[in-house]
């Protein structure tokens, strides 16, 4: 069986930026063992799978490791292949999932907004191996929503965060997002998922669905500017909508390709 991939960088302005993402358009599902198995072999954060629907595409995503149940640069990087690939006529492409409903993205000028469900991250007992798996030893707030959610005094405290990712493995939760209020932009933060074979994530739309929500509440403004502070750097404009957030950013393709499976 031959199938097409691509791979893209989101929330990227040029290749080798933002965060890569592997895209395979199917007609019909395949089994999900074989799924995954492409998925480890593409060795990427995220390879997404989608098929054509009568409400839009039904998406998956697939880390190395597992399967997860929400992630927003593979969903950016699908989208850029839709309106670029498959069905350049659509300014409005609609996505449904196994748990998290419907998906919005928007396209416009080559610019492609997500619209996601914002997760207020809420407080919790933090785990003591929690600030010993990123070497330190107080944190401004912890909180948690899929992910542990650690608010540090400032930007340079986000920087300079050097994980034990072995420790970390061990927490109760898929991932760790650290954050602070930023100076290069509103909102810094930085994202850990080694329990699901992502070591540091270079720019995680999903994490935004936690950081917009409680950074607009803290700033008091709707609209924040965010920078994901990883090797490759990821900028995100967002903005609270109600219950929803909007994410924006620009795709680069890297490679198109056919795989033999």
């Amino acid at each position: 069986m031959k199938l097409t991939i691509y791979q893209v960088d989101a929330f990227a302005e040029k290749v080798f930026q933002g965060n890569p993402a592997a895209i395979v358009p199917l007609e019909d599902w395949i089994e999900d063992d074989l799924m995954q198995h492409i998925a480890m072999e593409n060795n990427l954060a995220e390879t997404a799978f989608f098929v054509k629907t009568d409400k839009g595409y039904h998406i998956r995503w697939f880390t190395p490791t597992l399967e997860i149940d929400l992630c927003g640069h593979a969903t950016l990087a699908s989208a850029y292949i839709i309106k670029n690939f498959i069905e350049p006529h659509l300014a409005e492409i609609n996505f449904t999932t196994q748990k998290v409903g419907t998906l919005r993205a928007m396209a416009k000028d080559g610019i492609y907004t997500l619209d996601f469900p914002s997760r207020m991250p809420q407080s919790c007992n933090a785990p003591d191996k929690l600030l010993k798996s990123l070497n330190i030893t107080t944190a401004v707030e912890v909180l948690k929503s899929r992910d542990y959610f650690v608010v540090l005094a400032n930007e340079d405290a986000v920087k300079n965060v050097e994980p034990d990712f072995a420790l970390m493995k061990e927490l109760d939760s898929f991932g760790v997002i650290i954050t602070a209020k930023g100076q290069s932009g509103d909102v810094v933060s930085r994202c850990f998922y080694p329990g699901a074979g992502i070591s540091e994530d270079p720019v995680t739309g999903s994490a935004h669905c936690n950081i917009v929500p409680y950074w607009s509440d803290k700033l008091g403004k709707t609209k924040l500017f965010c920078k994901q502070l990883s090797q490759r750097g990821g900028d995100l404009h967002c903005e609270l909508e109600g219950d929803r957030v909007l994410m924006s950013g620009k795709c680069v393709l890297y490679m198109q390709g056919e795989i033999e499976v």
